[in-house]
């Protein structure tokens, strides 16, 4: 039903566009309405008269509709007769009731399997050429037309479980098959390929992202950030004020730590070659030659005797 009020949709907007008169009779021949499928036709017929798949269908409405009127006709009793020496008739007498046909089986077989985005329907035709082959998306339609030579048309137009995105869906003639991918519309897994069969069932959280994205409960311990808590106490270090030697030794030290290669081994060079009275950065002036022991003024320089 839903699938025929899209196609009156696209009548009114378009009406010569042949596919939607197809699709129209192709889904009034689903629900069984043989006739009003039979006018869709023959008007698409008209806009498009070299497509023989309204004649097909057309052939195919009819065949139907004869049958549907075959069943109507029931057999009228015969009259009573007006003398009733006349013997009645039995049972065996009676003509017999016509027995309704079979459906037929389908000419090919299809399944389907799914994963959590798409469904994959097969349909095992072997050696279909690729132009003998019609497949369309809708919302939630898929229709599937495969002539056949010397044979009725084959149709699968099944109203899908789910919605679908058409412009994603895809397929493939394949040397033995027909492989049809629906995009779905919903992450949801299908109780079946045709609407109305069961219920969806939404797929099993991930156990890992879930134990990865704990809920933080206004009772649970902070996380201790260890950076910020570090460059706090580099803060500190650095806006402490020192007095004397302490303030003199620190003065150094930041010296040394930011200074590069060639200025750190003129420190330690000058330094334990002057024991201790020398301290220079200038690799270039103490790296060629002893540094001697400078005292301060006023001091003089002593050697300790062991």
């Amino acid at each position: 039903a839903e699938a025929v009020g899209d196609a009156n949709k696209a009548i009114a907007l378009e009406p010569t566009l042949a596919k939607a008169y197809l699709r129209k009779g192709t889904a009034c021949m689903k629900l069984e309405e043989y006739s009003t499928a039979k006018a869709a036709l023959e008007k698409g017929a008209s806009v498009a008269p070299n497509d023989s798949k309204f004649k097909k269908m057309i052939d195919e409405c009819d065949l139907r509709i004869a049958e549907e009127e075959k069943e109507l006709v029931q057999p009228v009793p015969p009259s009573l007769p007006s003398s009733s020496s006349t013997p009645l008739a039995t049972e065996a007498d009676a003509p017999p009731v016509p027995t309704p046909a079979a459906p037929a089986k389908p000419m090919f077989r299809h399944e389907f399997y799914q994963k959590p985005e798409e469904a994959v329907v097969t349909i095992f035709a072997k050696g279909i050429p690729k132009e003998k082959v019609t497949v369309e998306f809708g919302e939630q339609i898929l229709s599937v037309v495969i002539d056949v030579a010397g044979e009725e048309a084959y149709h699968l137009q099944p109203r899908l479980f789910g919605k679908i995105i058409p412009e994603k869906c895809r397929y493939e003639v394949l040397s033995t098959k027909v492989e049809i991918r629906l995009a779905k519309a919903e992450i949801i897994t299908w109780a079946s390929l045709e609407y109305g069969k069961g219920q969806g069932v939404l797929p099993k959280p991930n156990v890992s992202s879930a134990v990865a994205q704990r809920p933080v409960y206004p009772s649970s311990k902070p996380a201790k950030d260890w950076d910020k808590l570090e460059a706090e106490v580099k803060k500190q270090e650095k806006d402490e004020k020192l007095d004397g030697d302490a303030a003199m030794n620190k003065f150094f030290s930041d010296i040394y730590s930011s200074a590069d290669e060639d200025m750190r081994r003129a420190m330690n060079k000058s330094f334990a070659e002057s024991n201790g009275t020398v301290l220079s950065t200038n690799w270039k002036e103490v790296g060629t030659k002893k540094v001697e022991s400078t005292p301060p003024d006023g001091m003089e320089l002593k050697k300790w005797e062991y």
